[in-house]
């Protein structure tokens, strides 16, 4: 599988996530929660490919995307700091809903970076073979990703 559309079908897993999240109805705490551990399951696995992988060489194969990796590395710290502590907040706190609608506005601004500003950029210095080669060994990665969104490399910068 090519590494752009790998990492897309991420993001719209995470998005039908985040939907379904906001539909869940204000007092559906339980639901709510198993969503989130859905949620940080899933951007645990997709950052952690994005770090070890994905950024390092477009970093390295189309010098000019750079600033973006780096701002995309801030992002994910942000966000699994987020996560952490989502991780152990009880969903009937009053700031559960909000912290959610936060992780939720952070990961769309960051999906909608990459998929408009970049990663057209890195296809074309790529090509075909080098992104199917790339997808490949993120996938055969996600097994390897931790599941504490502390782990990532990134939360720890």
């Amino acid at each position: 599988m090519d590494a752009i559309v790998l990492l897309k079908d991420d993001h719209k897993m995470v998005e039908k996530l985040f939907k379904e999240f906001e539909q869940a109805g204000e007092t559906a705490y339980k639901k709510k929660q198993e969503i989130v551990e859905k949620i940080s399951q899933e951007l645990c696995r997709h950052a952690y490919i994005e770090e070890a992988i994905f950024y390092p060489e477009a970093r390295a194969e189309v010098p000019d995307t750079s600033d973006h990796v780096l701002e995309s590395v801030e992002e994910h710290h942000v966000v699994a700091w987020l996560l952490s502590e989502l991780k152990g907040m009880d969903p009937k706190d009053e700031r559960f809903d909000a912290k959610v609608t936060v992780l939720i506005e952070n990961v769309r601004h960051h999906v909608k970076e990459e998929e408009e500003d970049w990663f057209p950029q890195v296809r074309e210095a790529l090509g075909r073979n080098r992104l199917q080669e790339l997808g490949e060994r993120m996938e055969k990665a996600k097994a390897e990703a931790p599941s504490d969104p502390l782990a990532l490399a990134s939360a720890r910068q």
